[in-house]
């Protein structure tokens, strides 16, 4: 089946028209670094594969992610490609759709957001430029799907037409490039002689540029010492002849006054308003001194809604129906059957109980994605990167770091992968080590839990807390770690995209919501099934069978052993450090042994428990140790994956525990101190 690959800028709309084209769903947000890997659909019409890949300002990558999109050319060469546009930001993005058209692949331009760019006053001739540049160039709105059926039959058409590419686009570098690149893409064509002279002189023109990518490539097809020989003697040449520039900056310098040139020709800016709505509310979101607090309270927000307005009224709805018809009815349909009693306690007081204790608070867990999915499809999301950067500096990173650890709010796991956006492998790694100190979804039930038990009336503040403690405890040890030799100091620059402000479409918010929530309900339906039924068989096993106290069966034992270790910070016993070792598998697994432990059929009758068994000062020194210690075993996974390295695996887990445990143990001490409990 035939590949088309889909190139564009961060933050274009290339994944919301992937989903428009494909019918599938693919994550999308309103800041650059959504898209971290490759995502492959079938085109609705069956004829094609589509792949989405990262966005990127350049095929010279600056980061991970980017260096997905030269990899692709060079390893899959699609059969033809589509490159969205932003029709309001047009001459920056023309950049990449000249290196595209360079490559010599049939293409075909998606000119989206058009009516951001008529609401900005801007107006394209995109019919001129279709003929400037030799290919099709079509308005979309990727967003609403407007425009993406004649797109799918334009790409059709490409597919069919083998006079596509008959003439090769071509920018005049000047003499001395064009010796170089003669010299390059003779050599290369040699080299590969199935592949066509346009694409040699791509190679030759990314080993210009010094694409390390590409440079890796064509180490295999030519001698380093002919690929340095020649770009020495280009530099040497063009300083000869008064040029103090280098090949890389030759060819930046073309391309950028010939996009200018034709930028002017097809784009109307006489109607432009001097002052964007865009402009006017970045002056209020994003001012120095009232844009954070702007940020605290719209978090502050959410957190009331999630859990005081709206939240916990439909959790005590779903509590009611699991402890009562579920449970009772479950019974009967097991006494009917002649089930057992090991096979009723294990269904009923394990599963159901174990689940059913972690279900209870999805509908605070779908409230709060739907607000984080409500901010990142606004474009706000990217203004707080704006607004932390200079807080990030200081501590080691930049601004762009903040946009893995707000993801780390929904799941350690992609935030991680998120952190492939940023440039510079210190920051990048730093980064990934602290994503998990953010608080994921996962640590929410136990937060709600303990929050609703021992601070019921300002549950809310408390789990905002919660999360605002986790960021500035990563900040510190990200201060701490940049200096320290383990991470070795690098230059550091922040870039980000800026989009407009839009209205979030109520499908995509609704789409977005589901996905998570969806992998909530996957948890529920494996790991913490599992884990129920574990912990379950656990707390009934003894060394003299089945059928044992709580008290002396294996689940005890093993919390016993690391008991004494947990005294001094408040809860030195086997309840809960049972329940904190198998947290390790996910933090929802620890409501769900709480539930099973305590035998609780409800969470009022679990808080009654839980109320005898901790104090005020032990319950907020429990949830600051959840929130810190271990990542969880896929994180842990994943940060396997994205540093190569189980050193930095390792580390991470040691590090959060001894974080954790310092933390918990000052609060506890400090508080009993102070003469609180």
């Amino acid at each position: 089946m035939n590949i088309i690959a889909l190139f564009g800028n961060p933050n274009t709309g290339k994944t919301s028209l992937f989903n428009k084209l494909t019918r599938s769903y693919a994550s999308v947000g309103n800041w650059s670094g959504v898209t971290v890997e490759k995502k492959v659909g079938t085109l609705r019409d069956k004829s094609a594969l589509l792949v989405d890949l990262p966005g990127a300002y350049s095929l010279h990558p600056l980061s991970l992610d980017e260096g997905v999109t030269s990899r692709f050319l060079i390893d899959e060469p699609p059969a033809s490609l589509i490159n969205i546009v932003d029709a309001s930001q047009l001459e920056r993005n023309l950049y990449l759709t000249v290196q595209l058209l360079e490559y010599g692949c049939p293409m075909v331009i998606g000119l989206n957001m058009i009516d951001v760019a008529r609401g900005r006053g801007i107006l394209i001739d995109e019919q001129r430029l279709s003929r400037q540049l030799g290919i099709p160039v079509l308005p979309i709105i990727a967003r609403s799907g407007q425009g993406t059926r004649a797109l799918l039959q334009h790409i059709a058409a490409l597919r069919t037409d083998s006079t596509a590419d008959d003439i090769p686009f071509r920018l005049d570098y000047g003499k001395v490039i064009e010796h170089t690149l003669q010299q390059l893409t003779t050599a290369i064509q040699s080299a590969l002689p199935d592949r066509t002279p346009q694409y040699a002189r791509w190679v030759a023109l990314q080993l210009l540029e010094s694409n390390p990518v590409v440079e890796q490539y064509a180490a295999s097809l030519l001698t380093p010492d002919f690929i340095r020989q020649q770009t020495e003697q280009c530099q040497q040449q063009l300083a000869a002849g008064g040029a103090d520039i280098t090949p890389s900056e030759q060819l930046r310098r073309v391309r950028t006054e010939w996009i200018a040139r034709l930028y002017s020709q097809v784009a109307d800016h006489s109607r432009a308003d001097s002052r964007t709505l865009t402009e006017k509310m970045d002056a209020v979101l994003t001012h120095p001194l009232l844009g954070i607090p702007i940020f605290l309270l719209m978090m502050f927000t959410i957190f009331k809604l999630t859990f005081d307005w709206a939240g916990n009224l439909l959790a005590d709805q779903i509590d009611a129906l699991i402890s009562g018809p579920v449970s009772s009815g479950a019974t009967s349909l097991l006494q009917l059957a002649g089930a057992s009693a090991f096979t009723q306690g294990l269904i009923v007081d394990g599963i159901i109980a174990g689940v059913g204790g972690v279900l209870v608070f999805m509908p605070q867990i779908a409230i709060l994605f739907l607000m984080i999915s409500l901010v990142e499809d606004s474009g706000y999301m990217a203004r707080i990167t704006l607004l932390m950067d200079r807080m990030m500096e200081y501590v080691g990173l930049n601004g762009k770091a903040f946009i893995p650890f707000i993801i780390g709010f929904g799941c350690n796991v992609p935030a991680i992968m998120a952190a492939r956006t940023i440039e510079q492998r210190r920051e990048r790694l730093l980064t990934i080590l602290l994503v998990p100190l953010m608080s994921c979804s996962a640590r929410l039930p136990v937060y709600i839990l303990f929050a609703g038990v021992f601070f019921a009336s300002h549950q809310a503040v408390v789990v905002m807390l919660m999360y605002v403690l986790g960021m500035i405890i990563a900040l510190g040890l990200a201060r701490l770690f940049s200096h320290s030799p383990l991470f070795a100091r690098e230059k550091s620059f922040f870039l980000v995209e800026l989009p407009p402000y839009r209205v979030p479409q109520p499908l995509s918010l609704f789409r977005s919501t589901w996905e998570k929530v969806k992998g909530f309900l996957h948890k529920a339906g494996t790991i913490i099934l599992a884990g129920s039924v574990a912990i379950w068989l656990l707390s009934h096993l003894g060394m003299q069978g089945y059928g044992v106290d709580m008290d002396h069966s294996l689940l005890a034992a093993i919390g016993g052993l690391f008991a004494p270790l947990l005294d001094p910070i408040g809860f030195g016993t086997w309840q809960a450090v049972a329940a904190l070792l198998t947290g390790f598998m996910a933090k929802e697994v620890v409501v769900s042994t709480m539930n099973i432990i305590y035998h609780a059929p409800t969470m009022e009758g679990l808080g009654v428990q839980l109320g005898s068994a901790f104090t005020a000062l032990q319950a907020f020194s429990f949830m600051v140790f959840i929130l810190l210690y271990t990542p969880c075993l896929a994180t842990v996974s994943v940060i396997r994956k994205e540093t190569q390295s189980w050193k930095w695996a390792g580390f991470s887990i040691l590090y959060a525990l001894i974080t954790a445990y310092i933390a918990a143990l000052l609060i506890y001490q400090l508080g009993r101190l102070i003469g609180y409990s």
